[in-house]
């Protein structure tokens, strides 16, 4: 393994809308799905009540983001347009901006930048892009315009083909890689808040997925924050022999892994028991 861990300077902070997010103790973003065909919430939110309803009750649980999407990137997803994928976020969008109190940030979960610059305009603060700007390029400009931090993501393939037979020769230092290019792109965009997500269940087979997990401090030397998306997922499913339903013991446990392997931004469907295991962490982690 050529690439090596050791101390890293990594900051610590994002401006969102002019609040400054810190990150120096690990948060919590909670996952709104507005979609029929989430993997896991089988679209139980997609009306607005619902979601608004359930974005103020994961606010109210701890949440410091709620990340909003309108498009499902499950296995195999088809793709609607980003003029679809507005029609379903705007209204849960708009009425949360209105509620929520200043200390919950709102990310938009999209790869399209029409989708990114109306979110903004309409109260979000992060963009969340699982397609790392592959899907539209123009989505670096529309978070240099507003200054909002992006959540950049590592996918092989897209969600139509990225399971389909997933390979690396070394997942550790190709992912790194990747991220080190991509962030000077963004650098070169007039991007500077950045936070890198490593795609766990995005392109890789469970054995590269742990692997990832299991050296995620490696991702310090990028200078980034570094948020796990880990909730519910196959690497958990697979393993266990069990569903999606059933997969909340073994997120948190892998929450756990995450923060003690140097994770800043937990992304999850069950809010209150991730916040949970933050402050657990934090009391282990100060402990002499």
């Amino acid at each position: 393994m050529p690439i090596q861990s050791n101390v890293f300077q990594t900051k610590l902070t994002l401006n969102c809308r002019g609040s400054l997010l810190d990150l120096s103790t690990p948060k919590v973003m909670g996952i709104l799905n507005v979609t029929p065909d989430s993997f896991y919430d089988k679209g139980q939110h997609f009306s607005t009540d619902l979601a608004v309803a359930h974005g103020l009750k994961m606010a109210e649980a701890g949440a410091t983001i709620i990340d909003i999407g309108g498009q499902s990137t499950k296995p195999k997803s088809t793709r609607i347009t980003p003029e679809e994928e507005w029609k379903r976020v705007e209204p849960v969008l708009t009425q949360l901006a209105k509620r929520l109190g200043g200390d919950v940030s709102i990310s938009i979960d999209t790869y399209y930048s029409f989708v990114a610059e109306k979110a903004i305009e309409s109260g979000a603060s992060i963009v969340n892009d699982i397609s790392a700007g592959f899907s539209d390029p123009n989505i670096f400009q529309v978070a240099a315009k507003h200054k909002t931090p992006y959540v950049l993501m590592h996918m092989q393939g897209t969600p139509e083909t990225m399971q389909e037979n997933p390979r690396y020769n070394d997942v550790l230092f190709e992912v790194t890689t990747f991220f080190r290019d991509k962030i000077h792109l963004l650098h070169q965009a007039g991007v500077h808040d950045i936070v890198i997500d490593p795609g766990f269940g995005f392109g890789k087979t469970v054995e590269h997925n742990y692997t990832l997990l299991k050296h995620v401090n490696v991702f310090r030397m990028l200078g980034c924050p570094i948020l796990a998306g880990l909730s519910r997922k196959s690497m958990i499913n697979k393993v266990l022999n069990i569903k999606a339903v059933d997969a909340l013991n073994g997120t948190t446990a892998l929450n756990v892994l995450a923060l003690q392997n140097g994770a800043s931004v937990l992304r999850v469907h069950d809010v209150r028991e991730a916040v949970e295991a933050v402050k657990l962490w934090l009391q282990y982690d100060a402990a002499v």
